[in-house]
């Protein structure tokens, strides 16, 4: 594959298509419709031919990006397509190839934050204080652990939690916390 050559005039429009479906599918840009890719990159083509064309692109990137195909892996997949009935030219499989290779970081990372059901935790800061009044006086001078978690979403306002422990809500959070890690550590050493 000539990837690293200069893309000749022909596949700047297939480019184009592919950073459209990308901005569409993966970077959340929902003013990039069929319409616009057609209008911009593909006056002359029918539209039925426009669509068959964006299918058939949409479907071959949605490939590569869920698999993070490495090059290796793009090199095989896209020599497979160039020989399948229906599939995509030799000039195709270069424009795509060239695509992921700028691309792939940015649309993995996309992917990963798509993936995110709800937020996440971005920051922990603890102290230790001395509680100095207490409803009952047996508590007055004990240890408690203030713990505030920022959780939230990359580009949207954190929210903040504040917890109190006192040390046996500590030992308790810590066995909790082991036991996630002795299910994390068990689930990747049988990989």
């Amino acid at each position: 594959m000539a990837a690293e050559q200069p893309q000749p005039a022909g596949s700047r429009p297939l480019s184009g298509l592919l950073s459209g479906i990308a901005q569409a599918a993966y970077y959340g840009h929902a003013g990039v419709t069929e319409e616009l890719l057609r209008g911009q990159l593909y006056p002359e083509a029918a539209p039925h031919e426009f669509r068959a064309l964006l299918a058939k692109m949409s479907g071959v990137l949605k490939s590569v990006a869920s698999a993070d195909m490495d090059l290796n892996q793009l090199e095989a997949f896209l020599t497979a397509q160039t020989k399948k009935q229906g599939g995509i030219t030799a000039d195709q499989a270069a424009v795509i190839a060239e695509f992921w290779k700028n691309h792939r970081t940015k649309i993995r990372e996309s992917l990963i934050n798509q993936s995110r059901w709800d937020n996440t935790l971005k920051n922990v800061n603890w102290r230790v204080d001395l509680k100095s009044q207490s409803r009952h006086i047996d508590q007055i001078n004990t240890p408690v652990a203030i713990v505030e978690m920022e959780l939230g979403k990359d580009g949207q306002a954190s929210e903040f939690l504040c917890l109190e422990f006192d040390e046996a809500k500590v030992n308790q959070m810590l066995k909790k916390l082991s036991e996630i890690e002795e299910s994390i550590k068990a689930l990747t050493q049988t990989t």
